[in-house]
């Protein structure tokens, strides 16, 4: 069992910056689980949210959590700015990874294609609008597998040639602290992952 501290990778780097000073793109999935990552994350840099997620199905709830994210990042006092970036919705280049997948559980292969898809995305948008650094908010879920997100994050950082920051958003009880946001800004808590097939399980 791997049990590197990625909170610990996190909080050497922050440590070597003056705030303010770095951009940072931040992949988020929903605005409940920005909230406890945005709320920290701002005290330190400048952060555009990218929000891409083509596996969220259907395109109404992708809108959904869209406005919702948009929303609490404008109702939110931050530290330092925060904007947002809006990815393409592209369920097809989902549905096209997950084809032969469509029966694996949680956390499985499906699911580490996912995360690539969007971690690849990110950071090529990041080097595309010359911003140095990426992150995703996808470490925060009790139900998302941290070693491998940054396992892909790392990979993705190579390929690309933009810096990846390293993250367990669960630890210091960020999960806790996301749900404490959510109720104080209203936000909308979806009872599934985001896509078709964790829709499933879910009403199982």
């Amino acid at each position: 069992m791997n049990n590197h501290n990625y909170q610990r990778d996190m909080d050497k780097y922050l440590e070597g910056l003056i705030p303010g000073q770095e951009r940072l793109l931040l992949h988020s999935c929903c605005a409940p689980c920005s909230s406890y990552v945005l709320e920290y994350l701002s005290e330190y840099f400048r952060i555009t949210v990218f929000y891409y997620n083509p596996n969220i199905y259907p395109r109404e709830e992708y809108l959904e959590r869209l406005r919702e994210e948009k929303r609490f990042i404008r109702e939110k006092a931050f530290r330092f700015p925060v904007d947002i970036i809006d990815g393409d919705y592209e369920p097809e280049r989902f549905f096209s990874l997950a084809k032969g997948l469509e029966e694996c559980p949680e956390r499985g292969e499906r699911c580490h294609k996912c995360y690539r898809l969007r971690l690849e995305k990110t950071a090529e948008k990041a080097k595309e609008v010359k911003i140095p650094l990426f992150a995703t908010t996808l470490t925060l879920s009790p139900l998302k597998d941290a070693v491998v997100i940054n396992a892909i994050g790392k990979e993705v950082s190579d390929l690309y040639g933009v810096a990846y920051l390293p993250s367990d958003f669960k630890k210091r009880d960020g999960y806790k602290r996301s749900l404490e946001l959510s109720r104080e800004y209203d936000l909308y808590r979806q009872n599934y992952c985001g896509c078709v097939y964790s829709q499933k399980e879910e009403k199982q």
